[in-house]
Order: C-alpha cells, then structure tokens, then sequence
C-alpha cells in the first residue's frame, strides 16, 4: 500500500514541554490517512511518512491530535526553507506500508 498527498497548511508552533513546529493535515486528507492508519501506524496512531517541503525531504511519523494529523517540521528544514510559524506551505506526504 501506498498512499501519496499534498496539501497546503500553516505552520504552527507549539510551545509545550518539548517545543516543536508543525503543520496540520487538513481533514479530507486526514479521513485518507486514518482509513491507511490500520496498515502503516507503528503504535499509539503514528503513522511513519516520507514528507517533502520545498527542496526538503526528510523522513519522521505524523502524530495524531484533535482528531487530525500534524507533521513535525525540523529546525533544519525550516532553516532551508526559511519559514518561519505562520508561514504557509506545500507539504507532499508519502506514506508506504512494509511488505
């Protein structure tokens, strides 16, 4: 099974013990996710994914919250891409099941 998507979405920052950035999954793509989930998540509904931002390419698990998906963006990746929180963009998703 493979599944790819993209989608456009804000970057966002959470402030919390271990401070990160992300970008939600907007809902259409989010009922995609959730029907590949039984396939692909590794646990406490992480779904592991290949994820392209711009030029970047990086591989990490989409967590689960508030009934969508958020991916993580490194401080790496946002360097390169020189975004920063409240930026918009294209984010492509590919998510692939192990044989």
């Amino acid at each position: 099974m493979t599944l790819e998507l993209e989608f456009s979405g804000e970057l966002w920052f959470w402030k919390g013990p271990a401070p990160w950035y992300f970008i939600t999954v907007p809902q259409a793509e989010c009922s995609m996710l959730e029907d590949a989930s039984e396939f692909v998540s590794y646990g406490w509904g992480m779904i592991p994914a290949t994820v392209r931002l711009g030029g970047s390419r990086w591989r990490t698990a989409l967590f689960p919250k508030d009934g969508r998906y958020i991916v993580p963006v490194k401080a790496a990746v946002r360097r390169a891409e020189g975004l920063d929180a409240g930026d918009r963009s294209t984010v492509q998703l590919l998510i692939r099941a192990d044989p």
